[in-house]
């Protein structure tokens, strides 16, 4: 079998809260969507701006992430894979589709005072069960108090 490659890199922001539900199996399932910008000129040569929607879609502990610190607005940097489900329309009869990323990383880049923790990170990935997230632990800016306290001069340089 030829090598094949499904993946996905977003940066955008969330166009509206996300939407928390559980499996039948009681897994916790987040769907939301990202929306990414382009810009391209016009047939006149104008700027226009063109705004694509994602639907996005996050399992287990990385749905419960997205529940606790992600809002309308949040911006994200999301890594996952493109995956298209079908199904019957039960009103319709008619086959319906609809195109997702699963996510499989997700990085937080919204400011604190925008409503979500900034420097969270999550990684998850089926190979690996035991994933790890980290918080960004630096001191907000200006709170460095040995630095502020400490002087260096160019006799304390060792070169």
């Amino acid at each position: 079998m030829a090598k094949s490659v499904n993946k996905v890199i977003l940066l955008g922001n969330v166009g509206k809260d996300p939407e928390m539900r559980s499996t039948p199996g009681g897994t916790l399932v987040a769907n939301l969507t990202l929306a990414t910008s382009d810009r391209q000129k016009d047939a006149q040569g104008n700027w226009q701006d063109r705004t694509e929607w994602h639907n996005l879609v996050a399992f287990t502990r990385t749905a419960e992430i997205i529940r606790d610190y992600v809002k309308k607005g949040s911006k994200l940097y999301v890594e996952g894979k493109i995956q298209t489900r079908s199904w019957d329309d039960k009103e319709s009869g008619q086959k319906r589709y609809r195109t997702e990323i699963i996510i499989n990383d997700l990085s937080l880049l919204s400011g604190r005072d925008e409503g979500s923790s900034s420097g969270y990170s999550r990684s998850s990935s089926s190979s690996s069960s035991g994933s790890t997230a980290s918080f960004d632990q630096r001191p907000a800016a200006g709170h460095d108090d040995i630095a502020q306290q400490t002087e260096i001069s160019d006799d304390d340089i060792p070169f």
